[in-house]
């Protein structure tokens, strides 16, 4: 059985106590690899490998930075199809979805920082003949990147890129849950020869490795996305030590179609920001309010497109829905299910556990997509995270009424409007609690743009200049004239 390891100072290495967690198949329910049961030994050991290689990438030019990252974007392009196996195996998601998503974003964060850093600017303000001022945005340091595991490679790489694009070093821990594609990532690093230090990545427990990375003194700056409890935590260890920090945390997203939409395009969207990568996106769309006159026509429609999915293994180019990405996370999802039932609702398709019937596959931790009727707005199934394949209807007559439903809740990631409306698009979006507004489209991302949440959806933005402007300080020159 392979045994991954961690990438440190350059090299592929074991971890220092020699402990290994075990690796699941989702769609098998099996073990395939061990990785590294790292601690804060081989945190250490990666702080100091990143604090010796700052001066040096720091003080790089921006032009042979940018050839590292792209060398690196290059690799994972002739390596797309292994990746995207490996991100299907680790994460249960079907292979389609990582050839199409997964892998070629990560591609490009890569080539989309590369090649920012070479068209940065200043800012300068001159004060008459005083003076003028002028702004320098430095490195901060070695950076911490803390990264989920429903979007893997993805979500690692929106994060590393920029943090080794503006100057910084990396210390990375990947989710222990889907490890591989960040091993074969370590792997690129060796085939370009990254200099040592300048990129680390850890494997392990969050409260083990996790921590150790947001408590380290010689980690001024830490990028954290995953659950909101987490998000709480490093902030409760990091921000007494006055670490700069951005938190991209949990969502419950509402999804609002007016009467007067393109029903057929928002059906088929509202397929995908329902369920793609089984609803495991923290952008999906798990509250769908309807404006009443059009209730009836879109519960019947979806309901039928939906018990039409496939479930199946995620080779499968015909499989729509792969596995859950842990037997945990499965019995989590069907509590909910319990739980909207207890509340007074009334599941319309889906809500079980799927046997699939090859033998090879019979233990893997699939689901069927899931909408459910006839719940409050403000009860807990509509008010907690449940990131699964399940979404809830709930009709709604007026604008006023929809807003509140839509802010109800604690979190304010991301919301989508369906209306062929222009003014109605400007004033809810105005007036929606969320750091993401999609008007007549869901998942449409420009990587120039901020991307965030509010109230417990996190703080601070990603993406574009803006995650530039986090791993750097700025800094104002004075001159006399």
């Amino acid at each position: 059985m392979k045994k991954l390891t961690n990438y440190i100072n350059g090299n592929l290495v074991a971890p220092i106590g020699g402990s290994y967690l075990d690796n699941i198949d989702p769609s098998r329910g099996k073990v395939y690899s061990l990785i590294p049961d790292s601690d804060e030994r081989d945190v250490a050991l990666a702080a100091k490998a990143a604090k010796e290689a700052f001066p040096f990438w720091s003080n790089l030019s921006t032009k042979k930075r940018s050839d590292y990252l792209l060398a690196i974007s290059e690799r994972i392009e002739a390596r797309m199809h292994e990746m995207a196996e490996a991100e299907s195996l680790d994460n249960g998601k079907p292979i389609s979805l990582a050839m199409e998503v997964d892998i070629p974003r990560a591609r490009d964060n890569f080539a989309f920082y590369a090649t920012a850093i070479l068209h940065e600017q200043s800012e300068s303000h001159l004060m008459g003949t005083t003076g003028f001022n002028y702004t320098l945005r430095d490195a901060i340091g070695v950076a911490g990147c803390i990264s989920p595991w429903n979007l893997p490679l993805y979500l690692f790489s929106w994060k590393i890129a920029p943090a080794l694009a503006s100057g910084n070093t990396v210390v990375a821990k990947p989710s222990e849950i889907t490890p591989y594609t960040a091993y074969l990532l370590s792997e690129i690093c060796v085939e370009i020869n990254l200099p040592p230090g300048v990129l680390n990545i850890v494997h392990g427990l969050g409260p083990k490795v996790g921590q150790a990375i947001s408590e380290h003194p010689d980690i001024p700056v830490i990028s954290f996305t995953g659950g909101t409890a987490t998000g709480k935590q490093i902030s409760a260890t990091a921000a007494p030590l006055f670490k700069k920090l951005s938190l991209e945390l949990g969502g419950k997203n509402p999804n609002i179609i007016f009467a007067d939409c393109d029903f057929d395009e928002m059906l088929k969207t509202t397929l995908r920001s329902s369920f793609a990568n089984q609803g495991q996106i923290c952008l999906c769309g798990s509250r769908i309010f309807i404006e009443r006159s059009i209730y009836e026509k879109f519960k019947n429609a979806f309901v039928e497109k939906v018990s039409q999915m496939k479930v199946g293994i995620p080779s499968d180019p015909k499989t729509k829905m792969g596995a859950l990405v842990s037997e945990s996370h499965l019995n989590k999802v069907l509590s909910y299910v319990k739980l909207a039932q207890e509340e007074g609702g009334r599941v319309l398709t889906g809500g079980n556990r799927v046997i699939l019937e090859e033998a090879e596959f019979k233990d893997g931790y699939y689901m069927r997509p899931t909408i459910i009727e006839g719940l409050d707005a403000y009860c807990r199934t509509n008010q907690e995270e449940i990131f699964g394949p399940v979404v809830s209807l709930q009709a709604f007559d007026t604008e006023e009424e929809v807003l509140a439903y839509a802010n109800s809740t604690r979190y304010g990631l991301a919301a989508t409007l369906w209306t062929s409306n222009l003014q109605r698009a400007h004033r809810m979006a105005h007036k929606l609690e969320s750091g993401i507004v999609w008007v007549n489209c869901w998942l449409l991302r420009d990587l120039r743009t901020p991307f965030g949440g509010m109230k417990q959806s996190g703080m601070g933005r990603e993406g574009g200049f803006e995650a530039l402007r986090f791993f750097t300080e700025p800094k104002n020159v004075c001159i006399r004239l």
